[in-house]
């Protein structure tokens, strides 16, 4: 038996395993051979710090960085380890505008949705035609007897036009699925009627969280919009926002929120198209002739991501009276570092004394208010806790940016997490 070889075999196996369970040599392995950051991060030394919080280097001194004039390169060395040469990518940065502003949203759904059911009196008693040929509540109604409903005229003109005895084939839409129905309709005082609530448009007020100079696109409320009866979200067909004022303010108490009293403006004073309402917000383009009128920002503001975001002292904007949108200081409670899209990133909480003797805290028409820390954008509030009227929840914004359809880089950034 070789026991020489066998003693090295083993002295080495010794030193192999406590070389990787050494720090110094971890932190050596755990170097990456490339580095992801973002223009702006090559100031103040950002790149320098970031490398480090990326190897996770207990003592700065164990760490050595030189940067070449390209700036595309780093030698990172540890301690008595040899020095490692790693790739920096530079992405572009993410800048933004942000809101404050107190905005109307207008949203026509699409399709006719069925909010509730009402009987009428019938042969056997009172009955609703509509909900026995199937429907339920959140259906929404595409065509009747094959002609495409886009407004509650159309549907009022069909009845009006059909014989009573007649049944009426109606394509309704459930859960993005497509379905036919056979309702008989009934004479009612007022004429044909098939015992069914119907609505197509719905509008409120909320606070714009940013817009991309660049493309125009913009989001706001930071939350979905849902129909006030059916509790379901609204699938966008045509939608706008504009302007408004808040008049008033009802201060909100635990267990009582409360909420901004705004005007609309008209019609007329359109400030963009909504494309889409997601549990993340409303989400479309502003037209470049009618933007802001007084951005509180002169500059777009980069943006922070997820990990990025502390807790402590940050500040909100928004509009408590009339068009001014002003600056309330709040503080992080609590922010989750997400990798992937998720509502109910933060927990913020409201420390401003005029903010808290104007509103209470949180209220109504405040969801979409952009957050800021250290100079840079990290999400938008959207809920207020109903026991604590002064805190509530925040979503992070790059989810916001995500569903806006801003790039985000996250391929880029998760390979290099």
């Amino acid at each position: 038996m070789d026991w020489g070889r066998r003693i090295t075999g083993v002295a080495l196996l010794l030193l192999f395993t406590i070389g990787i369970t050494n720090h110094t040599v971890q932190t050596f392995l755990n170097i990456p051979d490339e580095f992801t950051f973002f223009e702006s991060d090559w100031q103040n030394d950002n790149i320098v710090s970031g490398i480090q919080n990326k190897v996770n280097i207990r003592n700065k001194n164990d760490v050595q960085i030189t940067e070449n004039q390209e700036k595309s390169n780093a030698s990172i060395k540890v301690t008595s380890m040899p020095k490692k040469q790693s790739k920096i990518k530079t992405l572009p940065d993410i800048k933004l505008v942000p809101g404050g502003d107190s905005i109307g949203v207008k949203l026509q759904s699409d399709g006719i949705m069925i909010v509730g059911f009402h009987e009428i009196a019938a042969d056997k008693g009172r009955i609703s035609p509509a909900k026995e040929a199937g429907m339920k509540v959140g259906d929404r109604i595409i065509s009747i007897n094959g002609k495409k409903v886009n407004q509650l005229e159309d549907v009022v003109q069909i009845l009006e036009n059909a014989k009573t005895s007649e049944s009426l084939q109606v394509k309704v839409k459930r859960n993005n699925e497509e379905r036919k129905l056979n309702v008989k309709m009934h004479q009612g005082k007022k004429g044909n009627v098939i015992g069914a609530y119907i609505r197509n448009a719905a509008s409120g007020v909320g606070t714009l969280t940013f817009y991309e100079p660049k493309s125009g696109k913009f989001g706001a409320l930071g939350h979905v919009i849902a129909d006030s009866d059916t509790k379901k979200p609204i699938i966008v067909e045509d939608g706008t926002i504009v302007r408004s004022s808040v008049r008033s303010i009802e201060r909100g108490a635990n267990g009582k929120p409360g909420e901004k009293q705004a005007v609309l403006s008209t019609d007329n004073d359109i400030l963009g198209k909504v494309t889409k309402n997601s549990s993340f917000g409303v989400f479309g383009h502003l037209d470049k002739d009618r933007l802001l009128k007084k951005p509180f920002f002169s500059k777009p503001l980069p943006i922070a991501f997820a990990h990025e975001v502390k807790k402590g002292p940050a500040e909100i904007l928004t509009v408590v009276e009339g068009e001014k949108i002003e600056k309330f200081e709040i503080e992080i409670v609590q922010s989750v570092p997400q990798m992937h899209a998720a509502s109910k990133g933060m927990v913020i909480k409201v420390t401003d004394d005029e903010l808290l003797e104007k509103t209470g805290g949180i209220i109504q028409g405040m969801s979409g208010s952009p957050i800021i820390q250290d100079g840079k954008i990290i999400g938008a509030v959207t809920h207020v806790f109903v026991n604590d009227s002064t805190s509530g929840y925040a979503s992070h914004i790059e989810w916001m940016l995500e569903e806006a359809g801003i790039e985000t880089y996250i391929k880029e950034r998760k390979k290099a997490s």
